[in-house]
């Protein structure tokens, strides 16, 4: 009897319990209930952030790989001889050998187990060409989504330059450079708009209008005759 008696008094103290906190929570949120303004007191303007990259012109190669810092390059290369050789006739590393990769196909050696993502950019983009290694060497896993190599990317575009420049130098000198793009270099004048005359170069004569053709001396103007008035035939007598 006293056994049921304490678990009477265990439950009831439990129940006034909940009671006394379901009871709190209530009051508090009435208390401390606020409602939200109409309208705002102030407006704090954002800038929404651009939709797309802003557009970047391509490197131009015949410009930069002529002075390119090589010895820069093969510091660059350092990080990633984790992966990669690039002694000629090594053997392959985590990631193909990369003598001679500049200019040569993707997926250049036989053999290695490159990824499907890989084989599906070769058909996009044959050649490692340089703004293909460029863009590659950026962000591997954006240009090439799903490619098995996990390395991060060189944001420094210098840095990608001067390891471009060295990669080229091993195995790869047979791959032109281009020539410079002559609107891109310094001093180089805008294209004049469609139907606007170029300007003049400094120092030219100006173009003058042709002058009209002088007068044959001697020469005299006269005026075309008028032809003579017609014979009037007299009028007969009367008869």
């Amino acid at each position: 009897m006293s056994g049921d008696l304490k678990l009477n008094k265990i439950f009831g103290a439990a129940l006034g319990t909940a009671f006394v906190i379901l009871v709190v929570q209530q009051g508090a949120a009435m208390m401390y209930h606020r409602e939200a303004p109409e309208k705002a007191g102030y407006f704090v303007a954002v800038q929404e952030e651009a939709s797309g990259e802003a557009a970047v012109l391509p490197t131009d190669w015949g410009t930069v790989l002529p002075v390119a810092d090589i010895a820069k390059g093969e510091a660059a290369f350092a990080r990633c001889q984790a992966c990669h050789n690039n002694a000629q006739g090594g053997a392959d590393g985590i990631g193909p050998n990369l003598y001679g990769v500049v200019g040569g196909p993707v997926m250049h050696r036989a053999g290695f187990a490159y990824s499907d993502a890989m084989a599906k950019h070769k058909a996009e983009f044959p050649t490692w060409g340089y703004d293909e290694l460029d863009h590659f060497l950026t962000a591997p896993g954006r240009y090439v989504p799903g490619t098995k190599m996990s390395f991060a990317g060189i944001r420094d575009t210098q840095t990608r330059i001067d390891l471009i420049a060295y990669l080229r130098s091993q195995g790869s000198g047979g791959f032109g450079i281009p020539a410079p793009d002559p609107a891109r270099q310094p001093g180089a004048a805008a294209a004049p708009a469609d139907g606007a005359a170029a300007p003049a170069a400094e120092g030219a004569p100006a173009t003058e209008a042709a002058p009209t053709a002088p007068a044959t001396p001697g020469a005299t103007t006269q005026a075309t005759p008028a032809a003579p008035p017609a014979a009037t035939s007299p009028a007969p007598p009367n008869a």
